[in-house]
């Protein structure tokens, strides 16, 4: 902290019933110019600007800033949008963009539908078979 902050606080604090220090103590040791005059001056003469100074600098709310960055909801936004529209993706499309956006881990797959057979239906009636029986094995 810079000695001016340091003494502005401590003003601030200052009991009212006490003045400021007394003009002796303030004041260096020729007693035309304050203490810490020619320290400024040496300070002054680098080059460019002090940047370690807080001049300028707007103070933000830290309330602001919670507010800021607080995560925001579109739950709502995102449903108006979705149920506003009427247009359906073409189910090849869809399946698609899952497939891309699905990972290449195998945990990330789903396990593979397989199709279930359907049991053949025969091609021979029960005529047919009676017909078989009967030339085969003669069974009148």
């Amino acid at each position: 902290m810079s000695a001016s902050l340091l003494r502005r606080g401590l003003e601030l604090l200052e009991a009212p019933g006490r003045g400021k220090a007394p003009p002796g103590l303030q004041q260096g040791r020729d007693g035309d110019r304050p203490a810490g005059a020619t320290r400024r001056r040496k300070v002054k003469a680098g080059p460019g600007k002090n940047k370690a100074t807080i001049k300028g600098r707007v103070v933000k709310s830290a309330i602001e800033e919670y507010h800021k960055k607080k995560a925001v909801s579109h739950l709502k936004a995102n449903l108006q949008y979705m149920t506003s529209r009427r247009c359906v993706a073409d189910k090849a499309i869809t399946q698609q963009v899952l497939t891309q956006n699905r990972g290449r881990k195998s945990k990330d797959r789903p396990a593979e539908k397989k199709e279930k057979k359907k049991p053949e239906g025969t091609v021979f009636t029960e005529e047919d078979f009676r017909k078989f029986e009967r030339e085969y094995f003669g069974i009148p």
